[in-house]
């Protein structure tokens, strides 16, 4: 039979045993960082990159070509002609007036060179995508010693000189 102080040493020790579990949940430490290896990911962010460019020339169509010049050049070296010349003169006269205001009423009314048409330049958007890579950090690979042991993890910070550790405790042997 068991002693009155034993017996209460006993049922101290069991009600302390049912005790520990729930304790142990809870129970926290520190353990020393030995290293804290940041860790980058490599990202492309491709940029599109456009810009107006000159691609030829687009020629002047025969419709783009004005004529009151030519008329009204006509005319008057017509008149100026008439006026200026006598008897059968006269007539050719007009004649050589007229075809020379025609021509000169041309090339003034038509900027003045027939050899060279009027020509607008044709613009096209041109784009090109370029790649923009960067490194981003994504977290620390954290070697820490706890106990003698050495352990890894992966955080999302830089932990400093210490992190704390949640310590399990349970029952290694059974009697």
């Amino acid at each position: 039979m068991k002693t009155p102080h034993k017996l209460v040493i006993s049922t101290l020790m069991l009600t302390l045993a049912q005790a520990v579990p729930a304790m142990a949940d809870d129970f926290k430490d520190t353990a020393w960082v030995v290293s804290s290896t940041p860790v980058y990911e490599r990202v492309n962010e491709p940029r599109r990159e456009c810009w107006t460019e000159q691609v030829g020339y687009e020629r002047a169509r025969s419709g783009d070509r004005e004529y009151g010049g030519a008329i009204l050049g006509g005319i008057v070296g017509g008149l100026l002609g008439n006026t200026i010349g006598k008897g059968h003169g006269r007539n050719v006269a007009t004649a050589v007036g007229a075809a020379t205001g025609a021509i000169v009423g041309d090339r003034i009314d038509n900027d003045g060179n027939e050899s060279r048409p009027y020509r607008r330049p044709i613009y096209e958007e041109r784009c090109s995508v370029t790649d923009n890579w960067s490194q981003r950090l994504t977290g620390y690979n954290v070697v820490y010693r706890y106990n003698g042991h050495d352990y890894h993890a992966f955080l999302p910070y830089d932990p400093g000189p210490s992190v704390k550790v949640r310590v399990n405790v349970s029952l290694a042997e059974r009697y």
